[in-house]
């Protein structure tokens, strides 16, 4: 009878701690997606300081055309206006974590002008985010252009 409680005992406590990673890293996930949208927010907005917590210094982004833009030149384009966003939307967006590491996919819908010219269009992309410092920071990004649908 000793072995059975013990059992039920082991087999309760596992459930619970499987049931409270499930509820912990959707948790994350949804912390991660709500991130993303605050990016968005912030690239229309200028919100630099969003940016400088949230964008870790060893930042690199490649563009759908080949160049690679740190957290430097982002803000240094935002600030001096040649990069200009109007419009971002966000949406599809998952996020999957792997302890302090997480990779977040989604569509973008994307109007902006960057040295006086119209950058528009839709784009696929890949951020790759490290909890640093104890805050959630993207270290990486890539955005590939796609058709309208």
């Amino acid at each position: 009878m000793k072995r059975l409680s013990m059992a039920i005992c082991v087999l309760v406590l596992f459930l619970a701690v499987t049931i409270q990673a499930q509820t912990t890293s959707k948790s994350i996930e949804e912390e991660l997606i709500k991130l993303e949208n605050q990016w968005s927010d912030a690239m229309v907005k200028m919100d630099l300081a969003f940016l400088d917590r949230h964008v870790s210094d060893e930042y690199v982004e490649w563009s759908p055309y080949g160049s690679s833009m740190t957290k430097a030149d982002l803000i240094a384009s935002l600030k001096s206006g040649d990069l200009k966003v109007l419009s971002m939307a966000v949406d599809d967006i998952k996020a999957r974590v792997y302890a302090d590491t997480a990779v977040v996919t989604g569509r973008t819908i994307l109007k902006e002008m960057f040295k006086g010219m119209e950058s528009s269009g839709r784009y696929r992309w890949t951020d790759i985010w490290v909890k640093m410092a104890g805050r959630w920071q993207c270290v990486a990004a890539h955005a590939s252009q796609v058709a309208p649908e």
